[in-house]
């Protein structure tokens, strides 16, 4: 199977700017009448809503330490239609973890390489010249058979600044596709777990139309289009299945979390979703299951603590069918949530879990976890793999143990998960059924 030609959007390490020069790169090939397909290499679900928002396209995970050959290539298959698919990369284009999962160390470069997609390496090249053709030529060597289009240099300085970094990278025989002069408006707002949600950002249509018009004066979009290639990938298969077929999914600020192949194959295979939103104090749908994603619930403990409807319904529902939380909706469904400020907020008292966020602590890495007894859509023995990411201290974790957790790296985690009656959670966000 064959997908539509595409460039890779990726840098040296985080915060360089390849989150603008991807949003506004797909906004401005979309402007030109291109249906954009967009993709986010790695475990990331914050930006897949960026990239929709700027294309109007769906964008999807790939993630080569979490995902199949087969669900690698079901999820390229998305790309069916498009004119031009425009990956992002996480972290540095090389950063992944020490031992490899389903197919990889979970590395952009392994994405880039697998699709057959040409990376744009996006330099900050503040504080330097001729210098950063250096650092650009090892990424260019360090993967000898990886694709490469070129460079867009950022937070370029001057006119002079500009010369004598093309310069270098003259020297070095690379191609120089843009120039971005630095401009402080340019920053997409952030707070602990990243980039806020789409959904929270004050004027996002405005903010990626300006990022398509300032790569528009400054990058080479001919030259990035012709660049773009591919590689064949293999037979396309079918996407996750559901866990129920009524699946009431929790969706508003404090819960937005859900990784876009999950939720699309879920629908693909009739199921049906019924959003509702607990900070509105909504009562929860009749269905077969409540799913309740991670989100920011630290930042709404008094909120949820006081909507009575949701509450009431959930805990209904929980006393004969089956509720399921990740990382924030796992903390909601304990007995308590502690505040940034130190102040406790009574959550659902499903389970006996206890958290705080006043005393922080950084969770972040691949999980693969061994399920000692069912969860909704897998059974007792599954290997489930996913992806943690928080900084919520668990305090109390009375119930029985969901999963055995280990890291990439076979090291035992102590956040196994919790089950009371039909009520289970994790703090790790399921990727993917692991097959080896």
């Amino acid at each position: 199977m064959s997908n539509p030609s595409g460039v890779f959007i990726s840098a040296p390490s985080s915060g360089t700017g390849k989150t603008t020069v991807m949003l506004g790169l797909a906004r401005a090939l979309t402007e030109d009448g291109l249906s954009v397909q967009p993709f986010k290499s790695g475990p990331d679900y914050i930006d897949p809503a960026f990239h929709r928002a700027a294309t109007g396209r769906a964008s999807f995970n790939l993630d080569s330490w979490a995902m199949s050959e087969s669900l690698l290539s079901t999820i390229a298959a998305e790309a069916t239609g498009a004119d031009i698919v425009v990956a992002e990369g996480s972290m540095g284009l090389y950063d992944g973890v020490a031992k490899p999962g389903a197919t990889g160390h979970g590395t952009s470069a392994e994405t880039a390489r697998r699709m057959g997609w040409p990376v744009v390496l996006v330099l900050d090249v503040s504080g330097q010249a001729q210098s950063a053709a250096a650092t650009a030529f090892g990424f260019r060597q360090y993967m000898p058979d990886l694709p490469f289009a070129g460079v867009i240099l950022n937070r370029v300085a001057s006119p002079r600044h500009d010369r004598l970094t093309r310069l270098g990278m003259e020297r070095a025989g690379l191609p120089v596709l843009g120039s971005l002069p630095r401009r402080g408006d340019l920053v997409l707002p952030e707070r602990h777990l990243g980039l806020i949600q789409a959904v929270e950002h004050p004027d996002l249509e405005a903010a990626i139309a300006g990022y398509a018009a300032f790569l528009r004066e400054h990058v080479d979009l001919s030259a990035i289009r012709q660049a773009a290639a591919s590689v064949p990938q293999g037979a396309a298969g079918r996407l996750p299945p559901p866990p129920a077929q009524r699946i009431a999914l929790a969706q508003d600020a404090a819960f937005s979390f859900t990784y876009p192949h999950l939720v699309e194959g879920w629908r693909r295979a009739g199921a049906e979703i019924l959003p509702f939103s607990p900070l509105a104090d909504d009562e929860v749908p009749g269905a077969d299951l409540v799913w309740l994603p991670g989100g920011y619930p630290e930042l709404h403990g008094a909120t949820l603590a006081s909507a009575g409807n949701f509450l009431t319904s959930l805990r209904k529902h929980a006393e004969n069918k089956p509720v399921h939380g990740e990382c924030g909706g796992y903390m909601v469904l304990g007995q308590g949530l502690t505040d940034k400020d130190g102040v406790r907020h009574e959550m659902a008292g499903l389970l006996g879990l206890e958290t705080s966020f006043e005393r922080r602590k950084f969770h972040l890495g691949y999980r693969k976890a061994t399920l000692r007894a069912d969860m909704p859509g897998h059974r007792a023995g599954t290997v489930l793999r996913g992806h943690e990411f928080h900084y919520t201290v668990i305090l109390d974790e009375p119930d029985d143990p969901l999963a055995d957790v280990v890291d990439a790296e076979g090291t035992a985690v102590p956040e196994t998960g919790s089950r009371r009656g039909h009520v289970t959670g994790t703090f790790f966000h399921l990727i993917a059924e692991a097959t080896t």
